[in-house]
């Protein structure tokens, strides 16, 4: 009879079997909770640098705007009742809508000859006149570029002349026209450099002026879920008597915003702005942003 020669190799005994199986599970446990919390810091850092970037963003946009706002016109407003005070003399937080009327800086520096020159020639003005010489000025340009930054729902007879003067809030056309006593209104132009306006008596007349054409509104919407969207209202002319509920332009400026706050001085204005981002249905990332704008 054939002998079969059986050679046995060394295999895991069943108690090392176990070892390893146990070792295997500590180590995957191990290993998920890192990818776990490797993913979970990457959903945070995504979150606060997107609400980061957009808080920044939203931030600058006020900035550049605010800094050309003309002295003293600047209120705080209450979307409640739409009181309004200057932002230097606001006494609550409940003054929600930062309000302001923007000298035409787009157009006074379009070329090497401004849109508008910011000086009129006073020698040959009187207070009977309705016509300003506003010398070394383009107004065609300042017109083209208003119809184009209003899609053409405005003109340079929409606009309007601000010169060196105390301004306070009662005396701009916030309050529907009411007491629009201290703005110019442009009825239009003779030329390249001669303003046509409404009547000058009892206006102030100086050397240097400002010309404007839009006021802008920072007005709140709220969500429904503790926070609102910040939106950016334009081309409304409040010496005419419009507001920014008058069909005037606006855009959404940054959503999702829980605070928004400002305050102001007689030569600045400070302002706080906070986004959330939403993590999951019961976490978000607030990331807040402060800036002073001098004037």
């Amino acid at each position: 009879m054939k002998m079969i020669d059986i050679k046995y190799k060394k295999a895991f005994t069943m108690l090392e079997v176990i070892f390893v199986i146990v070792i295997l599970g500590i180590v995957s446990s191990i290993g998920a909770e890192i990818i776990a919390d490797v993913y979970k810091s990457y959903i945070i850092q995504r979150a606060s640098h997107r609400s980061s970037v957009k808080t920044e963003l939203a931030a600058t946009q006020i900035a550049n705007r605010l800094t050309y706002a003309i002295s003293g016109t600047v209120i705080g407003r209450k979307s409640s009742n739409k009181s309004f005070r200057s932002v230097t003399n606001l006494d609550s937080n409940e003054y929600d809508v930062l309000e302001w009327v923007e000298y035409d800086n787009d157009s006074f520096s379009a070329k090497v000859t401004p849109g508008w020159s910011g000086f009129v020639d006073i020698s040959s003005t009187d207070t009977n006149t309705t016509h300003l010489d506003t010398k070394g000025s383009e107004l065609n340009t300042t017109d083209d570029i208003i119809k184009n930054l209003s899609d053409n729902n405005s003109n340079l007879s929409d606009a309007a002349l601000f010169f060196e003067s105390e301004y306070t809030a009662q005396t701009i056309g916030y309050e529907n026209g009411i007491s629009a006593n201290n703005a110019i209104d442009i009825t239009g132009r003779s030329g390249t450099s001669v303003l046509n306006v409404s009547n000058l008596t009892g206006k102030t007349i100086t050397e240097h002026y400002k010309l404007a054409w839009s006021a802008y509104a920072l007005v709140p919407s709220d969500n429904g879920d503790g926070t609102f969207n910040l939106d950016l209202y334009y081309d409304y002319q409040p010496w005419k008597g419009e507001t920014y509920e008058d069909d005037a332009k606006h855009q959404t400026l940054v959503r999702n915003v829980t605070v928004f706050k400002f305050i102001g001085t007689e030569n600045g204005i400070r302002f706080k702005l906070c986004q959330s981002e939403r993590i999951s249905d019961e976490n978000n990332i607030t990331i807040c942003k402060e800036k002073a704008v001098i004037r």
